[in-house]
């Protein structure tokens, strides 16, 4: 697919407001900007990408990569794309996304709402929020924490497990914002509740791994690395150090998709793949990611993707799956 013929190439800016403030241990988030990516080729065939960054997880800024933009040419070749240097995972990502879709290949049909966990509100507004998603079928869902004294958050939970039914499962991100003592305090309540907790995401910071090893290693509560596996690099450095646990990748950040694809055939990982907030673009190519990691690792548990993050965002056309619509809109 590599060939040396030359694209044509165009992008646009969008900004969507949240319907409400996400709130995480990294602060409040009010908009989700990003770049959507349009190559044409002498066939006549289109593809779209999506840029998606996210700097506080170590991306590059939506400034960085408008700039890269700008200074590409308007006619590329397939070398530009895929030497595209890692500093720029969210535009590696994207580029590589739009040269992929110009294949044309069929997509991968949406999630059942059941296959898909569903982002809550942190803090208390979760305990009102969860009925409206579990009518929607939704099953899996993922609560924020961290963001209040733990004391505080732990009854919130218990008035939460309280309220969900039996069928639910609740997966627990920290943001790595837990200290040493919080983690434990946490775990000893998810060992608690049993498998109605799925895992807890990133408990602690990204630089206490061997803690996190350890916390691992104590208790009987499935423990994820998020925070830590932002980078194909680090992904791959944390497998080769031991762990053998979760991994939550936001593949959207992460960088290259075929790269990670071909670490999953070589080294099989227990793998959700999680949403940074995309437009329709970057979301099929998550899909598409997570049908063809499901090929790759058939032993693998097939657990719920972390794309239930639709209701965050505005009804402003961009989760169009006409994407020529889409760019449209931009214009």
């Amino acid at each position: 697919m590599r060939s040396c013929s030359e694209l044509s190439f165009e992008f646009r800016q969008y900004r969507r407001p949240f319907r409400r403030v996400l709130k995480t241990k990294h602060g409040t988030w009010t908009c989700r900007e990003g770049i959507v990516l349009k190559l044409s080729d002498a066939a006549g065939r289109v593809g779209f990408g999506e840029i998606a960054p996210l700097p506080w997880f170590g991306t590059e800024t939506q400034a960085q990569a408008l700039t890269f933009c700008q200074r590409l040419p308007a006619v590329l070749s397939a070398d530009n794309i895929f030497s595209i240097l890692p500093t720029l995972p969210t535009c590696k990502f994207g580029f590589e996304v739009a040269f992929n879709n110009l294949a044309e290949r069929p997509h991968s049909p949406d999630l059942e709402t059941a296959h898909c966990c569903a982002l809550l509100p942190a803090g208390p507004a979760a305990l009102s929020s969860w009925s409206a998603l579990w009518a929607m079928g939704h099953r899996t869902f993922k609560w924020k924490i961290g963001v209040a004294p733990v004391s505080t958050e732990l009854a919130w939970l218990s008035q939460l497990m309280a309220q969900l039914p039996l069928g639910a499962k609740l997966r627990l991100d920290a943001n790595g914002g837990l200290n040493e003592l919080a983690a434990h305090h946490w775990l000893e309540q998810c060992d608690r509740l049993g498998h109605r907790i799925e895992f807890i995401e990133q408990p602690l910071p990204p630089s206490r791994f061997e803690d996190v090893i350890k916390l691992d290693y104590r208790y009987k509560s499935a423990i994820a690395l998020d925070e830590s596996v932002t980078t194909l690099d680090q992904l791959k450095a944390h497998y080769f150090r031991g762990w053998r646990g979760i991994y939550v990748v936001k593949a959207a950040i992460l960088g290259s998709p075929s790269r990670l694809l071909q670490f999953c055939q070589d080294y099989p990982i227990d793998v959700v793949i999680s949403s940074v907030f995309e437009t329709d673009i970057g979301r099929q190519a998550l899909l598409d990611l997570a049908a063809d990691l499901k090929k790759l690792l058939p032993q693998a548990p097939q657990r719920v993707l972390g794309m239930g993050t639709q209701q965050w965002l505005p009804n402003d056309g961009l989760d169009d799956p006409d994407w020529e619509a889409l760019w449209q809109r931009l214009s």
